[in-house]
């Protein structure tokens, strides 16, 4: 059971996020909180896998909250969940430690599998949103620098689905790009995380980019 706490100030929100996560076997709304302190409070108090958060909020935004429960050692996941796509929040939540990014139109059962993504380990950025991080880091960063001795442990296949992560692929584009099983390529981008010492599939992108992979 994937235990969610929902983090937004408009109460008209988090109740149809709650029905439709109501509907889900696998997924549990455990608590809510309508503003960035409460949320803090919350996540402290109520064991929980991922908060869906919101970003403007009166008092503490959701930035803030977010940084300060990752800060915590709490071992949950920050999906950030927003009306507003501004470079700013996008870039300013992943380095507060989000581990995804969605806007509030996304539909439903993107709002689910996001969830599931996010509980299971993975980052996730909405394919819009992961376009421009790629952008953003290709426009701003300097010439790209000689490639670190542990990118050397790479098999083949691992340097193949880096740099599918890099063009901003979910695994299952990967799976059909390359033939290959979901779980396989799931099993491929653990291990190449693994041992180029990177937290997500974001710091994938960025180190991809920085060694001129892609």
């Amino acid at each position: 059971m994937i235990r969610v706490v929902l983090v937004d100030d408009q109460d008209i929100v988090r109740k149809g996020l709650s029905l439709i996560m109501s509907s889900e076997s696998d997924i549990e709304v455990v608590g809510e909180a309508a503003t960035g302190e409460d949320a803090v409070r919350r996540v402290a108090s109520t064991p929980c896998d991922v908060v869906l958060m919101d970003v403007q909020m009166p008092g503490m935004d959701g930035l803030e909250a977010t940084r300060q429960i990752v800060a915590s050692g709490a071992d949950t996941r920050v999906l950030i969940l927003t009306t507003f796509e501004r470079d700013e929040y996008i870039f300013e939540a992943l380095r507060a430690g989000a581990a995804g990014f969605l806007l509030k139109n996304a539909p439903p059962e993107e709002i689910i599998d996001a969830i599931r993504i996010v509980a299971g380990g993975d980052a996730l950025l909405s394919p819009k949103v992961t376009s421009r991080v790629i952008d953003a880091f290709a426009t701003s960063m300097p010439a790209p620098t000689e490639p670190p001795a542990s990118l050397d442990q790479l098999t083949d296949r691992e340097h193949e689905v880096l740099s599918l992560v890099a063009e901003g692929l979910s695994n299952s584009e990967i799976a059909t790009a390359l033939v290959l099983g979901e779980a396989t390529i799931k099993t491929h981008v653990s291990s190449v995380l693994s041992k180029l010492h990177l937290r997500d599939r974001v710091q994938a992108v960025v180190f991809a980019h920085r060694h001129g992979i892609v």
